[in-house]
Order: structure tokens, then C-alpha cells, then sequence
């Protein structure tokens, strides 16, 4: 009898949910991280290798920005098979191919070899962005989703803090760039094939997701469907019709314009302007970056605590996006102002704690379409960030040789934070999902 009633008890108590959407999200910011980190070795490496090759400034301008080349073309094609075939073929496949490019970079004999593995790596780099927003319509419930686009775009500042020292450190105890860049690649491979055995395209089809945890993704899925439109186009290019989609595009253009700039060109500017030697250099890319990194995370979990009270999305993102790039904004025109170092390093953390609030973008794909339709509107996005990936760090180059300062191409990082200002806050529509 005893026996019975504790069945009957334990019956009774609810089942406790596991946390599998949570680990396989941790583990998209690992593989995140890896990105940046693979396609930063490039940089780290490039005196060693410009004397090797014996190529001149024309030439390493060239392999530095053939990355993004490959890497903005393939953003929606990319998106397109995250929608055909799943996101774990498409992660898993991504990761595998770019470590390959990133390995047998290491036989290249010349700058032009070299730029074709360049090449590859941007390709098989690209469907990892619009995957992973798939992945988040997919596993996460709408007041999950902030966190879920911040832990993905959280290994970009992640992996930019960490690369550098990696990559160099590599080198360093190697003594070679080419076994730096053997190890990564392998690494990554073995990364990719960790993420085929883990990640699945489905709650259900997850041996360690149980019933409640699948059943809250699918109540919350539910409700969301009940939201969608009724009737639908059909057409992908319809979206095109829409001004949320246009200030998606346009306004991860200008988060990117910021964020690229920085990447790219704010070690020499420190080196430049303010003197910092290496190691100096070294220390406070390191401190900027993971400023960025941390600003995310903090960003989607407010974010996601601010919608479970019953605020609107709309008004959420508004209100952090509104924020995050008035900030960023006056942070980085203030750079422009100050001429303590120590200041500069501050004021430069700061414009990247609030500028990664962005990574939030990463729910607006899901937000605008319909669930067969989230890795198209994410390669879109995407493709629009990535064409500020070619062409700031081009045209800072070209300011800075003209004017000999950087002050004009602060200002047109702070033009771009006021850019996004307007995209992110007037332009989108966060309360509609599109009938396309």
C-alpha cells in the first residue's frame, strides 16, 4: 500500500525539464568563437608570411578582405539550406568544410594559393550566422530567443578577444605559422563532427531532451503559430516589399560598419596614435573585446527577463537597441575628443559592451518570418553586415591615407552607430511576421 501512494506521488510531481536547448546554445558560441578565431589567423600570422611570400601592402590588403568576398555571397544561399536540409547539416557541414580550408592553408606557396583557401574558408564559414538563427526559431520559445541570438553572436567579440592570443601562441610554441594554422583546422574539423553528434533539427528527435522540455518549446511554438499570418505568398522575394526587412538589412550594416571597424583597424590606431606597443596592444584589444562579449550576454538575458514581466518585443528591442547605439555613438565620437590612452581603452569598452546589445538582431529573422523562412531573412541580414565587412575596413584605409588621421573615420564609425539608430528604432517592425 505504502508502495502504491509513493507511485502515486511521484506521478503526481511534474517532470523536470532538462536544459539540452541551453547546452547546444553554449555550444554555438564555442563554435562561434572558433570562427573568429580562424579567420583572425590571417592577421596574426601576415608578417611571417608577407616575408615569406615576399608580398607587398597591395597584395595582403587583398588576402586580408578575400575572406569576406566569398563569405557575403554565400549568406543567402547559405540561409537557403539551413531552410532545405536543417540546421545541423548545415552547422555541422560549415564547421567541417572551414577547417579543411583552414588546414591546407598551411601547403600554400604563394599569396595566390593562399588566397583561394581564403576563399574557401569565407564560403564554408558563411551558413553559420543564418543556421544558427534557424537553430533559435527552432529550439528556443520567444522569451528564450534573446539569449539564444546573444549566446550565438556572443563568440564573435569572444572569439575576437581570444584569437589573437591563441593564434600567436601557436605560432610562438610551433615556431611555424603553417603547423598554427594545421592544429586550428584539425581542431575545427574534430569541433564540426562534436557539433553532428550533438545538435539535431528537432526537440523531439533529441535523445536527451525528455517530454516537458519538449512540450514547453512546443506550447510556446504553438502560440506563436497562432500569431503567424493565415495565408502566405509563397515568395521569398516578396520580402523585399517590406521596410522591416530593408532596416534588418540596412541597420546589421551599420551595427557591422561599427563593429568591423573596430575589429579591423582600432589596433592600429592604438599603435599609431596613442603609441601602445604589442604587448599594450595586445591587453587592450583583449579588454575591449570581452567588454563586448559580456555587454551581449548581459543584452539578451535583460532582453528576454524584461519580456517575461509582458512587455512587448517590440517595445524591448526598441528600447535596448535605442539605447545600446545612442551610447555606442557618443562613446566612440569621444574617442575622437580624448587623448589619454587609459581613457581611449575605457571609452572604447564601453562603446562595445553596449554596441554588442545588437547581437539581439538575431531574433529579428524569426521575429519577421515565418519558421521555413528564418535562414533565408537571417542570410539576408546577414549579407548586408557582410558587405560592411568589405567595404569599411577599405575605406577607413583610404581616409586615413588621405587625410593622415584617424578622426574622420571615427566619425564615420559614429555616423554608422547613428545609422543604426534609425534602422533598428523607426524602420522595424518587431510586433508583425510577414505573410511571405
Amino acid at each position: 500500500m505504502k508502495a502504491e501512494i509513493a507511485l502515486d506521488r511521484a506521478a503526481a510531481v511534474p517532470e523536470a525539464q532538462t536544459k539540452v536547448r541551453w547546452r547546444i546554445f553554449l555550444m554555438m558560441l564555442f563554435l562561434i568563437s572558433i570562427n573568429y578565431i580562424d579567420r583572425a589567423s590571417l592577421s596574426v600570422a601576415m608578417p611571417m608570411i608577407a616575408a615569406e611570400f615576399d608580398i607587398g601592402p597591395a597584395a595582403q590588403g587583398l588576402l586580408l578582405s578575400s575572406f569576406f568576398w566569398t563569405y557575403a555571397f554565400m549568406q543567402i544561399p547559405g540561409g537557403m539550406l539551413a531552410d532545405r536540409f536543417g540546421p545541423r547539416h548545415v552547422i555541422a557541414g560549415a564547421t567541417i568544410g572551414w577547417g579543411f580550408f583552414q588546414a591546407i592553408a598551411a601547403a600554400c606557396t604563394g599569396w595566390v594559393s593562399l588566397l583561394v583557401t581564403r576563399l574557401g574558408l569565407g564560403a564554408a564559414e558563411a551558413p553559420i550566422y543564418p543556421a544558427g538563427g534557424k537553430l533559435n526559431a527552432i529550439w528556443m520559445t520567444q522569451n528564450e530567443r534573446g539569449r539564444g541570438a546573444t549566446l550565438l553572436d556572443g563568440g564573435a567579440p569572444l572569439g575576437a578577444a581570444l584569437g589573437a592570443m591563441l593564434i600567436s601562441a601557436l605560432i610562438a610554441l610551433m615556431g611555424s605559422w603553417r603547423a598554427a594554422f594545421v592544429i586550428a583546422g584539425v581542431g575545427t574539423v574534430i569541433a564540426g563532427f562534436w557539433a553532428w553528434s550533438y545538435i539535431r533539427n528537432h526537440p523531439r528527435e533529441h535523445p536527451g531532451v525528455n517530454d516537458a522540455e519538449a512540450g514547453y518549446i512546443e506550447a510556446s511554438h504553438a502560440q506563436e503559430l497562432a500569431a503567424s499570418p493565415a495565408v502566405t505568398s509563397g515568395r521569398v522575394m516578396d520580402f523585399f516589399r517590406y521596410r522591416s526587412v530593408w532596416g534588418m538589412f540596412f541597420g546589421w550594416m551599420c551595427f557591422n560598419a561599427l563593429f568591423y571597424g573596430l575589429l579591423t583597424w582600432m589596433p592600429n590606431y592604438l599603435s599609431k596614435q596613442h603609441g601602445f606597443d604589442i604587448k599594450q596592444m595586445g591587453g587592450a584589444v583583449f579588454i575591449m573585446f570581452f567588454s563586448g562579449f559580456v555587454g551581449e550576454l548581459f543584452g539578451g538575458w535583460l532582453a528576454d527577463k524584461w519580456k517575461a514581466t509582458g512587455a512587448s518585443q517590440g517595445k524591448v528591442l526598441r528600447t535596448l537597441f535605442g539605447i545600446a547605439s545612442v551610447i555606442a555613438t557618443v562613446s566612440i565620437y569621444s574617442v575622437a575628443k580624448i587623448t589619454d590612452p587609459v581613457m581611449v581603452v575605457v571609452m572604447l569598452s564601453v562603446t562595445l559592451f553596449f554596441l554588442r546589445w545588437c547581437g539581439l538582431f538575431w531574433c529579428v529573422p524569426s521575429i519577421l518570418g515565418t519558421r521555413a523562412r528564418v535562414g533565408f531573412l537571417g542570410g539576408v541580414m546577414n549579407l548586408g553586415g557582410n558587405c560592411a565587412g568589405i567595404g569599411v575596413p577599405i575605406l577607413v584605409g583610404l581616409i586615413v591615407q588621405a587625410t593622415g588621421s584617424y578622426y574622420m573615420a571615427l566619425m564615420l564609425f559614429a555616423a554608422a552607430g547613428a545609422g543604426l539608430f534609425v534602422c533598428s528604432t523607426m524602420l522595424i517592425d518587431y510586433d508583425r511576421k510577414l505573410p511571405v
